[in-house]
């Protein structure tokens, strides 16, 4: 019983102190004064921040484009790019997201990558990796040109300038990075004829060839999809073994050859029109 009447009595406490006004107790008006002056003082300082940062001064007047380190910009008309971004961006040096500045660079035509950051108090500096074409896909005529990490981007080979020879790729749109792997396998296959790929070819079905620098065509098939992995090289190491006996027969008339043989390699002659020469790999046979 004495502790029901503890009980009560302290809830009664607390219920008068709550239901009796604030203004009765100096230390709570103190507290709730002292939150309520931060409060305010907050909001003026939020409210004259806000203004400042909308003042003319801060709106962007100034973009400076420049090369990442150890590159020249050789595609990219300053002036013309200056102006899109002025036109187009949105926000001033505070308010202006630097993704959207970004993307708005990376995709236009010879943009790789691109980093933004500000400067104070009205200016963006953009700093442009430039893409470095390796080849055309698609043709000569092509619009599409790759680059050396085998991404595709829009170009045309006339763009390009002289002085620079670009490797002809061909393939499905989703395969260049495949076609990128297949070509420096296969130019360093070839290294001990001193010949380079000039052009590579990805069929819809994953049979590739190459073209070599020598003027020799290399059929290839689609070993690369097969489990063993090693099954192309193991072609190309008994191709390396084989032509000595070839050279001493035919010397330099052959201009195209098939890997494609689970036992050996064709061979094509310059100068005997269709017709095919086959080489068994493991008996060390020639067959015309």
């Amino acid at each position: 019983m004495s502790r029901m009447n503890a009980f009560l009595s302290g809830f009664g406490e607390v219920f008068a102190s709550l239901a009796s006004p604030l203004w009765n107790h100096p230390q709570r008006m103190q507290k709730l004064s002292r939150f309520l002056m931060r409060c305010f003082t907050a909001m003026v300082c939020i409210g004259i921040l806000v203004w400042l940062s909308q003042r003319p001064v801060f709106a962007l007047r100034q973009i400076v484009i420049e090369p990442i380190s150890g590159q020249t910009l050789k595609h990219i008309n300053k002036p013309v790019v200056k102006q899109q971004v002025l036109d187009t961006v949105q926000g001033n040096f505070f308010s202006v997201k630097l993704e959207d500045v970004k993307r708005g660079f990376e995709s236009m035509p010879w943009v790789r990558h691109a980093n933004v950051r500000r400067v104070w108090p009205n200016g963006l500096v953009v700093s442009i990796e430039e893409q470095k074409p390796f080849g055309t896909w698609g043709g000569a005529d092509s619009h599409t040109l790759m680059n050396n990490h085998g991404e595709l981007f829009s170009g045309r080979a006339s763009d390009v300038g002289e002085g620079i020879q670009l490797i002809e790729f061909h393939g499905p749109e989703d395969a260049s990075k495949e076609v990128m792997r297949l070509y420096e396998k296969a130019n360093t296959w070839f290294k001990p004829w001193s010949a380079e790929v000039k052009s590579l070819t990805l069929s819809e079905r994953y049979a590739w060839h190459v073209k070599l620098s020598n003027g020799m065509k290399i059929e290839f098939g689609r070993d690369e999809e097969n489990s063993d992995k090693t099954l192309t090289e193991d072609r190309v190491a008994r191709l390396f073994k084989y032509w000595p006996q070839v050279q001493e027969r035919w010397a330099n008339r052959v201009d195209a050859i098939d890997l494609r043989y689970a036992n050996g390699f064709a061979v094509h002659l310059a100068s005997a029109g269709p017709k095919r020469n086959e080489v068994d790999g493991k008996k060390s046979e020639q067959k015309q």
